[in-house]
């Protein structure tokens, strides 16, 4: 199987590259192509000649969006198009990186994947679009959506939290939003799976478990042998530029039903903390 990656710079892709074996692999960052120019991306697939191309680049920053609206919605969305485009012009197939952000948070049990999509954020909407482009255009693609990604060697929750925990005596994290922490390589294991087992459609995919960004804080820093205070406060408190959903935990009733099976973030977070300290 012939593999393209694009956004193999992101915290994602570098896991991907890392991890995908036995195939051949061809990786592209940002700078090789950028895929709101729809004519590079055509001459990049068609150079490449993939079987399956993972489309894991994307304008990433929650808030950013919010004040960069234009630029959400030409890379999440007008990008993800262009690669769609190349990639049915290329007889490839597709899987593109989507998220818990496309829905509004309130439903108090795990999203399924065919749940209303209603997101709140500008980075949601431009997803949300992107999900919808890329089912008209390629109706056989797969749309893996994940939620609070994090790993070494890019900006994430647990670095930040490492980081201000190092010279803070206590944190205040919001205790009022509830998801599915990811960890990369995990997630890179799970989309492999999926691209062997050829598969379309939603699919969610997520760690086992779910947690508020507090109790995954205070895992983080228990977890590194921290003294440092973790102190929950509401999303009231702790104000941001773009709304988040109150409750985005992700089923894996969608990802079961290809026999693929994640292990708990509690475990995956452990891992994180042993490869950082390596």
């Amino acid at each position: 199987m012939k593999v393209l990656i694009l956004g193999a710079t992101g915290l994602l892709g570098k896991a991907l590259v890392r991890e995908w074996a036995d195939d051949e692999v061809e990786a592209m960052g940002s700078r090789d192509v950028d895929i709101r120019d729809a004519a590079k991306v055509r001459e990049s697939v068609e150079n490449a000649r993939p079987d399956w191309i993972v489309l894991a680049a994307a304008y990433t920053d929650v808030d950013g969006c919010e004040s960069h609206r234009e630029l959400a919605f030409s890379v999440n969305r007008d990008g993800a198009v262009n690669v769609a485009e190349a990639a049915r012009q290329a007889g490839a197939r597709l899987i593109f990186l989507s998220s818990d952000y496309v829905f509004d948070g309130k439903k108090t049990s795990p999203y399924e994947v065919d749940d209303k999509r209603n997101p709140q954020s500008v980075y949601g909407h431009s997803k949300a679009e992107a999900e919808i482009r890329l089912q008209e255009i390629l109706p056989n693609c797969c749309i893996a959506r994940s939620s609070w990604v994090f790993g070494v060697g890019g900006r994430c929750f647990p670095d930040t939290i490492l980081r201000l925990a190092a010279n803070r005596p206590a944190l205040d994290v919001v205790n009022d939003q509830r998801g599915c922490p990811t960890y990369n390589l995990d997630l890179a294991r799970a989309i492999i799976q999926l691209c062997r087992k050829d598969a379309s459609g939603m699919v969610h995919v997520t760690n086992a478990g779910d947690c508020s960004w507090f109790e995954f804080a205070r895992e983080i820093v228990t977890g590194a042998g921290l003294a440092t205070e973790v102190r929950p406060v509401s999303s009231q408190q702790m104000a941001r530029p773009a709304p988040r959903p109150a409750y985005s935990v992700l089923s894996a009733t969608s990802l079961r039903r290809y026999g693929v099976e994640m292990p708990g973030w509690k475990d995956a977070l452990g891992r994180y903390l042993q490869e950082c300290k390596s």
